[in-house]
This record gives C-alpha cells, sequence and structure tokens, in this order.
C-alpha cells in the first residue's frame, strides 16, 4: 500500500513542481518587462530548478516509456484537451462572458488539435530518416510544419514563429 502511495507523492509532486516551472517562468518574464533583472534571472533559475524536480519525479515513477508509448500517450492527451476539456472551459467562459479566458481557451483547443494530429503523424513516421523542423506559434501555441504567411488560429505574421 506504501507503494501506492508513494507512487500517487510522485504524481502529485511532478505535477506541482511542473505547475510552478511555468508560474516562475511567467514571473521571470514579467520581472524582466519591468527592467528588474535580478529577479527575472532568480525567478528563471527556480524555474529551471522545478524542471530537473518535475522531471525526475516523472522518471522515477516510471512515467516514461518507448518513444512509440509516449507518442501514444500525447495523442491521447492532446484529443481529451480539443476534444472534451478546453470545449467545456470555452463554454464556462463565454456564459460568465470572459472575454479574455475566451480567447486563451479556444486558441489552445486548436493548437492542441494540431499538436494531436502531428503526434498522430510522428508516431506513424517513427522510423523515417528525414528530419523534419517544426514551426511555434509565440502567440497561440499553434505548431506547423513550415513557415506559414500568417498563422491559421490567430493571425500573427509567419516570420514570428520560433524554429524547432
Amino acid at each position: 500500500m506504501s507503494e501506492n502511495k508513494t507512487l500517487n507523492n510522485l504524481m502529485e509532486a511532478f505535477a506541482g513542481e511542473a505547475q510552478a516551472n511555468r508560474k516562475y517562468l511567467a514571473y521571470s518574464k514579467k520581472a524582466e518587462k519591468d527592467g528588474k533583472l535580478n529577479a527575472a534571472k532568480l525567478f528563471k533559475a527556480a524555474s529551471d530548478a522545478e524542471t530537473i524536480h518535475a522531471l525526475k519525479h516523472f522518471e522515477v515513477a516510471k512515467k516514461v516509456g518507448s518513444t512509440a508509448e509516449n507518442l501514444v500517450d500525447a495523442v491521447a492527451g492532446e484529443t481529451h484537451e480539443y476534444r472534451d476539456m478546453y470545449p467545456d472551459f470555452l463554454k464556462e467562459a463565454e456564459r460568465e462572458g470572459n472575454k479574455a479566458a475566451a480567447i486563451s481557451f479556444t486558441f489552445a483547443m486548436k493548437a492542441e488539435e494540431v499538436h494531436a494530429k502531428l503526434y498522430q503523424e510522428a508516431l506513424e513516421q517513427l522510423d523515417a530518416a528525414e528530419e523534419v523542423f517544426y514551426y511555434l506559434c509565440p502567440v497561440c501555441g499553434n505548431i506547423e510544419k513550415y513557415v506559414p504567411e500568417k498563422c491559421s488560429i490567430c493571425g500573427i505574421p509567419g516570420e514570428k514563429f520560433i524554429k524547432y
């Protein structure tokens, strides 16, 4: 019974550390924007430290499988988000009249659908030798395999995309 509790604790710790990573990264960007560079650097270092903790907890919990297993898991997670989670969140935001949340949920929902398709494609072409590049929209999180003229989700110019 204690091993199951430990696994639950590892997963709770993973979630907490992953969330802290993103929170501190947001704080770092804000401090940098405010010209508070020492605070920005500290928040960025702490964000990276939280990532180290999260990755170790996830590894110890034995949640990282083969690349094919990880792609199957990613397809399922992204599909759940765009089919189930975000539509519900969007309806609630619209019901409450929270336009900013509705836009945020809409962008994420549309991007998650693209992510699911890209993961499925990567799974189907897992042994392909040709290198693929991906381009990330820094506004909505859309990912393309080419630089578009403009983002198909949020409309920002393609030259703003980040290459991976």
